[in-house]
């Protein structure tokens, strides 16, 4: 009986955190940065599943624009996540960090997004995309 009563608050337990970690909200923040070493940080990015923290240009209209970066995340609450920058980015250039998914694309841990494209698209909440835009110092 003991380890019966054992097993069943374990099991609880395990399947409150889940339910914990898979309910968290999908967030983003970053602040403006320098991006002189060739790296875009976000402070903390929240995920329902593993899936991309994805760098585009963007503007003072707040379109995304093409990709300029990418960095895995898993599930969860992700600090100090760093994307390293595929190409030049200036100072004053505004980028959007955005919160892309790993579904729909034809490799698992392999960034397939290209503009508009389905493969490991941007996710949304409530209809809004999961993003933040920062200005590169």
């Amino acid at each position: 009986m003991r380890i019966l009563l054992t097993a069943s608050i374990i099991a609880a337990s395990a399947t409150a955190a889940f339910a914990e970690s898979h309910s968290m909200t999908p967030m983003v923040e970053a602040s403006d940065q320098s991006v002189e070493n060739g790296v875009v940080s976000a402070d903390m990015v929240t995920a329902n599943a593993n899936g991309w923290l994805v760098v585009h240009r963007t503007d003072s209209e707040m379109a995304p624009g093409p990709v300029v970066g990418h960095a895995p995340l898993r599930a969860g609450e992700n600090t100090d996540v760093a994307a390293i920058l595929t190409e030049d980015v200036a100072s004053g250039d505004m980028l959007m960090l955005m919160v892309h998914s790993e579904e729909g694309g034809m490799e698992t841990g392999i960034f397939e997004y290209t503009l508009g494209a389905s493969e490991d698209g941007p996710i949304r909440m409530d209809g809004d995309l999961v993003m933040t835009t920062i200005t590169a110092e």
